[in-house]
C-alpha cells in the first residue's frame, strides 16, 4: 500500500503545474494563430503574476487567522477549476473580441489566468496537504512536480511542435535547414511545419491530466488503504491548535514520526533555536533557507526560462528541443535523486546553490549574445548549451526539493510560508526580467533561416 500512496502523491504533484507548463510548450502552435502574436508570452508572464492574489489570500488567512482555512476545499476549488480551464480552452482559444479598438483573444487571457490561479495557488495548498501523509511522501510529490513540466514537453515533441522548415521566399522548393547555406542567393523564410494533432488535442490532454490529479486527491483523502498511512493527521490538527493559540510547536512535543532527522541527539530538554517551527534551526539559518528557496525559484520559474529561446536558437532547433526536453527531465531526477540521498547540509544547498548559479550565469551570457553566442557554428557550443541547462535544472532542482524536506519537518506553517517564498521569489524574478525582455529588448533573437554571424 505504501508504492500506491507513493503513486497517488506522485500524480498528485503533476496537477501542480502541468497547466501552465503546457501553455508555454504550445506556444509555437498557438501563436501564429492569435492577434497578440509572439507579444503572448510577456501577456502571460504578467498574467501568472496577477494570479498571485491567491497564494496571497492563503497566506495572509494562515498569517492572521491561524487554522481557520482548511486547504482540502481549497484544493478541490481549483483543481476543478483547472478541469473546466483547460477543457474551455480547447475549444475557445482561437475566439477574438475588440476591446478598445484592437483585437484581443479574450477567451485564451481570461482561461489563462484562471490556470495561472489554479497553479500558483497550488504552491501554498498542495504542499502544506501533504503534511497530513509521513515525510517520504512529500519527495514523491516533488517528482510529479517536476513531471509536471516533462509530460508536457514530452507531449508537444511527439506533437511536432516548433519545428522548422527553411523556404525560399522567391520559390516554392522547400529547402532544409541542413542543406541550406547561408551565402544563397534568393532569402529564406521560416516555416513551421504542420504538427502531427491539434492545439485543441494537446489541451484536452491538460484536461486529462488535471482530471486525473482530482483522482489522485480524492484517492488520498478517502482510499482506505491510504488512511492508514496517514499517521500525520493527529499532528496536523494539534499543530493547528497550537497555531490558533499562538504557540510554537516545540522539540519535546513532537511525535516520534516527525523528529527532523538533522537532530540526531535523542536529548528532550535542548532548547529551541527560534519560535519558527520546532525551533530547530537560528533565525540567521532560516533567513539564509528562505534567500536560497526565493533565489533558486526566481532562476528557475522565472530569469533563466525568459531568455532560453535567446540562448539555445542560435544554435539551431534541434538544440533549443533538445535543451527544453532534457532539462525537463533532469527535474524529476533530481527528486528521485533527493529520496535516496537526502542530504539536509546547509553547507551542500550553499555550495550547490553557488554552481547552479554559475551554469545560470553563462545560460545568461549565451542569451545576451544572442544571436551570435560563443561557438555558434560548432557542435560544442550546441552540445555546451544543452549540458548547462541539464546541469543547472538538476543541481537547483535537488536545492528545491531539500528545502521542501527540511521545511516539511518543521510543521504545517513552515510549508505555507515555504509555498509563499516560491511565489514571491518567482514573481520578482518575473518582474526583473519582463521590462529587460519585453520592453528594453535587450535581447535579440536571430532569424533561424537568414541570421549571418562571423565565423
Amino acid at each position: 500500500m505504501a508504492l500506491l500512496t507513493h503513486v497517488l502523491a506522485c500524480l498528485f504533484g503533476i496537477g501542480s503545474w502541468v497547466a501552465i507548463n503546457g501553455m508555454w510548450v504550445e506556444l509555437p502552435l498557438v501563436v501564429p494563430e492569435i492577434p497578440e502574436g509572439w507579444y503572448l508570452p510577456s501577456y502571460l508572464t504578467v498574467i501568472i503574476q496577477l494570479a498571485n492574489i491567491g497564494p496571497l489570500f492563503i497566506t495572509l488567512m494562515h498569517r492572521f487567522k491561524p487554522g481557520a482555512l482548511d486547504e482540502r476545499p481549497v484544493i478541490y476549488t481549483i483543481v476543478v477549476m483547472g478541469v473546466v480551464a483547460t477543457f474551455l480552452l480547447a475549444f475557445l482559444w482561437k475566439h477574438t473580441l475588440v476591446v478598445g479598438g484592437a483585437v484581443h483573444s479574450v477567451a485564451l487571457l481570461s482561461l489563462s489566468f484562471l490556470l495561472s490561479v489554479v497553479d500558483c495557488t497550488s504552491s501554498v495548498t498542495f504542499l502544506p496537504f501533504m503534511m497530513r501523509l509521513p515525510p517520504q511522501y512529500l519527495t514523491s510529490y516533488f517528482v510529479g512536480e517536476g513531471l509536471s513540466g516533462l509530460i508536457p514537453a514530452l507531449v508537444a515533441l511527439i506533437q511536432g511542435v516548433g519545428m522548422v522548415q527553411c523556404k525560399n521566399a522567391t520559390a516554392n522548393a522547400n529547402v532544409s535547414m541542413e542543406n541550406s547555406t547561408w551565402g544563397s542567393g534568393g532569402e529564406l523564410v521560416a516555416h513551421y511545419e504542420q504538427a502531427n494533432f491539434s492545439a485543441q488535442v494537446f489541451f484536452l490532454f491538460l484536461s486529462v491530466m488535471m482530471i486525473v490529479c482530482l483522482g489522485a486527491f480524492l484517492m488520498l483523502n478517502h482510499l482506505p488503504a491510504v488512511a492508514k498511512e496517514r499517521k500525520c493527521e493527529r499532528y496536523l490538527d494539534d499543530a493547528t491548535h497550537r497555531e490558533k493559540a499562538g504557540v510554537g510547536l516545540s522539540l519535546q512535543n513532537s511525535v516520534p514520526e516527525q523528529k527532523p532527522m538533522l537532530d540526531s541527539s535523542e536529548s528532550p530538554v535542548k532548547e529551541p533555536r527560534s519560535s519558527f517551527g520546532k525551533g530547530t534551526f537560528s533565525r540567521a539559518q532560516l533567513v539564509f533557507i528562505f534567500v536560497v528557496l526565493a533565489w533558486v525559484n526566481a532562476l528557475t520559474n522565472a530569469v533563466l526560462p525568459s531568455v532560453q529561446s535567446y540562448s539555445c536558437l542560435p544554435y539551431g532547433n534541434q538544440a533549443y528541443h533538445l535543451a527544453t526536453t532534457m532539462a525537463a527531465v533532469a527535474n524529476p531526477v533530481a527528486c528521485f535523486i533527493a529520496m535516496f540521498v537526502p542530504n539536509r547540509s546547509l553547507v551542500l544547498m550553499a555550495v550547490l546553490t553557488v554552481t547552479g548559479t554559475g551554469f545560470g550565469a553563462y545560460i545568461m551570457a549565451m542569451a545576451a549574445l544572442s544571436p551570435c553566442p560563443l561557438l555558434v557554428h560548432h557542435d560544442m557550443g550546441a552540445a555546451l548549451v544543452v549540458i548547462t541547462w541539464v546541469v543547472f535544472v538538476l543541481t537547483l532542482s535537488y536545492v528545491k526539493v531539500i528545502i521542501g524536506v527540511i521545511l516539511r519537518d518543521e510543521g504545517h506553517s513552515a510549508l505555507i510560508w515555504c509555498g509563499a517564498v516560491v511565489q514571491l521569489g518567482s514573481m520578482l524574478g518575473a518582474m526583473s526580467m519582463f521590462p529587460l525582455v519585453s520592453i528594453y529588448e535587450l535581447f535579440k533573437s536571430g532569424d533561424p533561416c537568414n541570421t549571418k554571424c562571423p565565423k
